[in-house]
């Protein structure tokens, strides 16, 4: 039996209303990505690389085409299914607002556990190791560098160990030296049940990446 695609996104348009003024973000766009695969998502601002990661997410429905996640439809389904699928199936790390203030580092990884009601969930501690951060468990979000918030808001969202997962811009506020350890943690999670899709505007990560997808003008660039 074939192995469903970690995503897929089919003919996906979305458009915004400004006024009179209507703005095509994606105008057409189809993505397959397969577990084992780190796909990089690139483009000038405006491209539509954003509003695709929140379609693939579920964040956001598209105008026109639809998601799959897993073999399961996202697009068009009430928000319950899709907060369902999320938790089962996504890690979501997001430009800002991956952290709640109020929760140390730990407690913004175990809410995210308790969100997903995992009933096996990994000890946060563990996985605060994993991205280098487990002296700061204690740790307030508005206490943290830039890079200690990246890497707190990538272990949010492997909280769950989920196998997709979508980071938007990870690097784009961190160093040099923040922006490689970054890089190898995405990297760790590519393997043969795990994949990523990552949009940056870093030759870094693109270079990472097994894979590259150029976004112009809302439409994939095959030039």
């Amino acid at each position: 039996m074939a192995v469903a695609p970690a995503v897929e996104a089919h003919e996906l348009y979305r458009f915004y209303h400004a006024g009179d003024d209507e703005t095509f973000a994606l105008r057409g766009v189809s993505l397959t990505v397969h577990a084992g695969e780190m796909v990089a998502v690139i483009g000038p601002s405006g491209s539509g690389k954003s509003t695709l990661l929140n379609c693939l997410a579920g964040l956001d429905e598209p105008d026109g085409g639809h998601v799959v996640v897993a073999g399961q439809r996202m697009t068009r389904r009430p928000e319950a299914t899709r907060a369902s699928l999320r938790a089962k199936h996504i890690g979501i790390l997001l430009q800002s607002g991956n952290l709640l203030e109020h929760l140390s580092v730990e407690g913004n990884v175990l809410a995210a556990q308790a969100l997903a009601r995992s009933s096996r969930p990994r000890a946060a501690r563990e996985i605060l190791a994993d991205v280098g951060l487990a002296e700061r468990a204690d740790a307030r979000p508005t206490t943290l560098s830039g890079g200690e918030e990246a890497r707190a808001g990538l272990a949010v969202a492997l909280a769950n160990d989920p196998p997709l997962l979508l980071a938007d811009e990870p690097t784009g506020e961190v160093d040099a030296e923040n922006e490689l350890r970054l890089i190898d943690l995405l990297r760790g999670r590519v393997g043969q049940d795990r994949a990523v899709v990552v949009v940056t505007h870093s030759d870094r990560v693109a270079a990472a990446a097994d894979r590259v997808v150029r976004l112009a003008d809302g439409k994939v660039d095959d030039g």
